[in-house]
């Protein structure tokens, strides 16, 4: 009898398992492919909402939290308030912190969204953040780098901070642009783990080419 009721215990949770991981792939792939027009459609919190939903549901996976991430972090380019960046990028750092210990280790993709975090910090006041959040920003860049060689994330990145650091410090159109140009041609020959894992910035990529060109 205890038999009976341990392998009708086993096959259910096995069941439920699977019903949660039929569901899982779908569900991203449908949050995923809206993310490219996030930014134009205003619906970044609510990408970011559903990507926490799924977190929480599957308990397991990194990815949904690392998108939640990302997601907030696009929250934080169009939110006119400065006072609610740091909240916004706090709850990103939250995420992205789940998705590591997911993860089982730091990877490429985590440092991205790292460097993004700490960016959006220093942006509330580039004068005064600059030394605190600066350095964090572009060491997560360089790690991504190093994690990842055929990653165009972090090439897209180093180039759209050059874009807008002054000639002055560095940056400028004539160093951001080469940067972005490699990013892109890096975007059509990268591979992802597979079809759940980031693809996203290539039109990103393409808008800030079309600034360094002006």
């Amino acid at each position: 009898m205890k038999k009976t009721i341990l392998s009708v215990f086993i096959i259910s949770f096995c069941f439920i398992a699977f019903a949660q991981s039929d569901k899982y792939a779908p569900a991203m792939k449908k949050n995923i492919a809206m993310l490219d027009s996030a930014m134009q459609k205003g619906n970044a919190k609510e990408l970011a909402n559903n990507f926490e939903r799924i977190g929480d549901a599957e308990k397991s996976q990194w990815l949904p939290y690392y998108y939640a991430a990302y997601c907030n972090i696009l929250i934080t380019y169009d939110e006119k308030d400065k006072t609610k960046v740091d909240p916004i990028a706090d709850k990103a750092e939250e995420l992205i912190i789940k998705a590591e210990a997911l993860a089982g280790k730091e990877n490429s993709e985590i440092d991205v969204i790292k460097s993004m975090i700490a960016s959006a910090h220093m942006m509330v006041d580039p004068q005064s953040r600059y030394m605190q959040y600066g350095a964090g920003s572009s060491s997560n860049i360089e790690k991504a780098k190093a994690l990842d060689p055929t990653n165009p994330r972090p090439v897209y990145l180093e180039g759209q901070a050059k874009l807008y650091t002054p000639q002055a410090f560095g940056g400028g159109k004539a160093v951001a642009k080469p940067l972005l140009e490699k990013a892109l041609l890096m975007f059509d020959t990268f591979k992802p783990a597979s079809e759940l894992h980031p693809t996203w910035g290539k039109p990103s990529v393409q808008y800030f080419i079309g600034l360094a060109n002006k």
